[in-house]
């Protein structure tokens, strides 16, 4: 069994409006620790989720574009997205958990240093990585993104940076620079096509590459009935976990940080999150 944390904000919206109550069972769990962001009436959690100081929005994103988000009306639950994900690479790097899903209402990877869009307004997964390497001397990660839609964000931060491999399979043509790849899907793929894209893009690379960690950034948009339909069966997801975790207990020591991206439907939302937990605590 793996040590797995979940970190979690209260927002405003549909698709998690069923969430932390779709957790039980979950979170009774001896190898379960629940990171919670500190709202009124809040259920009782392991260990609150404090907010980010400032100073970490900045070694990624210009000030201009902090402002921006500050005036947007969304900082606050962009600050706790971004939040989650740091406390959770920090964690992981004190050895205090194994791996981590993480709630996000806002982000990650159509922010980028200067820009922002798509419903992302920090790029957490970057903050988080610039976080491990000036406090802990981290060097080499990877980024697998199977959000429907390109991650250009996260591209545009790291894409001058050897030492993060990015491998998207989303829209836009295939590329390849400075181990930042992005895969082209056709319009329809199953999920037996997806998964051997997935084993010959990113697992093949990722096992070479021998990253300190693997974030994923998943999305649930490309399933069948959502509003990016490529054509993916909703059960896919609890398996593409299942790939994506034994790749990081062979690449990386198990340490593995699902960030939720895309995805809209509550009903989705409520059968796959639970389901991917449950893998990654074993």
């Amino acid at each position: 069994m793996k040590r797995t944390g979940i970190f979690f904000h209260y927002q405003y919206g549909e698709r998690l409006r069923d969430f932390p109550r779709a957790l039980e069972g979950i979170l009774d769990k001896d190898n379960v620790f629940f990171y919670d962001a500190f709202y009124p009436a809040k259920p009782i959690s392991s260990f609150d989720l404090e907010p980010i100081p400032a100073e970490l929005l900045y070694r990624v994103h210009t000030s201009e574009m902090v402002e921006q988000v500050k005036r947007s009306g969304a900082f606050e639950g962009a600050l706790f997205s971004a939040a989650g994900t740091v406390a959770a690479a920090i964690r992981i790097w004190r050895g205090e958990i194994d791996n981590a899903f993480i709630f996000t209402g806002y982000g990650d990877h159509h922010a980028g240093s200067h820009f922002f869009g798509g419903g992302c307004y920090f790029n957490g997964t970057a903050i988080a990585i610039y976080e491990l390497r000036q406090r802990f001397g981290a060097g080499r990660f990877a980024i697998i993104d199977t959000d429907a839609h390109h991650g250009n964000g996260t591209w545009q931060i790291f894409e001058t940076d050897l030492d993060l491999l990015y491998v998207c399979l989303c829209s836009g043509p295939t590329s390849e620079k400075n181990n930042k790849v992005n895969i082209q899907l056709p319009w329809s793929v199953n999920d037996e096509e997806y998964l051997r894209l997935v084993r010959e893009n990113f697992v093949r690379r990722a096992t070479r590459f021998q990253p300190e960690a693997i974030f994923w950034n998943w999305g649930y948009d490309g399933t069948q009935g959502e509003y990016g339909d490529i054509g993916l069966t909703a059960d896919f997801h609890v398996q593409l976990a299942g790939e994506l975790k034994r790749a990081a207990d062979e690449a990386c020591r198990g340490r593995l940080i699902v960030v939720l991206c895309g995805g809209s439907r509550r009903d989705l939302a409520r059968h796959l999150i639970p389901e991917i937990i449950r893998v990654l605590a074993g």
